[in-house]
């Protein structure tokens, strides 16, 4: 069951790794573009390619949908970026249903757990795997995997990461349950450890940390804060949906930045440049200085390529 890019990989590692998939659920088609033609979702187009049995209900409590849900008596369901399953769904098959999240559980449960976490400039995110039950993202843990945050990251590089790790992972998880190895762990009793391994069953917690829908209030850039947290928000909200401020009076999103600290600024969301190799905006300890833009109207570019066509007020 999934939707999006993300959950394509998890589906092609199972497929591959010889996992008997006897259905995909997914989104229905959805009129999109200029023109408004119906489109398939990305696990939707992977599933017609590989001649894979495709279910698409409008709402996950139909009958008819059920009923043949039911009829392919799955053992296991997986879940990768789906949407919320009622319980006659995820209680179906007699092993349950897995599924894989883009965050170090219990941190960061929530609609956007990678873009968090680069906004709150963590140093390292990881994949679980869990067995659903009825509050989201609560389930007992299975799997998890670690990995590192780079300084300069941006939740889409993240993304393009975690999931070819989390496919891996997912792989791991399933054969694991098929032979009876693993076992499952309560979120309640994952308690501070000294390290993590790959596949561990146990991670490092601090007090959970959330991870919410992003709103448009989410994206504005406020340069009162501090340099390094205007970075964070930045990568965390790139390439999707984009942190933005206004440039003469047009909306600008930002995609990519650097951070210079300096003591001495002295007005915040004051802008600054050459007008041929840098356009720069002071916040509460340094500078932000702007990579990749967007402004109202325009397409995306690099910053020289933007000064080179700007002309400022």
């Amino acid at each position: 069951m999934g939707t999006p890019e993300f959950a394509v990989a998890s589906l092609d590692a199972l497929v591959k790794a010889g996992c008997n998939i006897i259905g995909v659920v997914t989104a229905p088609d959805k009129p999109a573009g200029r023109g408004m033609t119906l489109q398939q979702s990305a696990v939707k187009k992977y599933a017609v390619e590989n001649n894979l049995h495709i279910l698409q209900p409008e709402k996950l409590k139909n009958p008819e949908f059920l009923s043949e849900l039911k009829s392919l008596n799955a053992d296991l369901q997986i879940v990768v970026a789906f949407r919320m399953l009622p319980e006659m769904v995820w209680n179906m098959p007699p092993m349950g249903s897995v599924n894989l999240h883009g965050s170090l559980l219990p941190q960061y449960r929530g609609a956007a757990p990678i873009n968090w976490a680069v906004i709150n400039g963590e140093k390292e995110t990881g994949v679980t795997t869990f067995k659903l039950k009825h509050e989201i993202d609560t389930g007992d843990i299975l799997l998890q995997q670690s990995f590192s945050i780079g300084e300069n990251e941006t939740a889409g590089e993240v993304h393009d990461r975690m999931k070819e790790i989390g496919a891996r992972l997912l792989v791991t998880t399933v054969k694991g349950l098929a032979d009876g190895s693993l076992k499952e762990i309560p979120q309640s009793s994952i308690k501070a450890h000294s390290s993590m391994e790959s596949h561990s069953q146990f991670t490092i917690q601090d007090l959970p940390k959330h991870a919410p829908k992003i709103f448009t209030d989410t994206c504005k850039i406020d340069f009162n804060k501090t340099a390094a947290e205007v970075h964070n928000l930045i990568r965390g909200l790139s390439p999707f949906p984009g942190a933005f401020t206004s440039l003469n009076g047009k909306m600008m999103k930002i995609y990519k930045s650097e951070k210079q600290t300096d003591a001495s600024v002295s007005e915040t969301g004051v802008y600054k440049t050459d007008g041929k190799t840098f356009l720069q905006f002071a916040c509460a300890d340094g500078y932000i200085l702007v990579k990749e833009l967007q402004l109202e109207g325009k397409k995306r570019m690099m910053i020289q390529d933007f000064l080179r066509g700007y002309r400022f007020d």
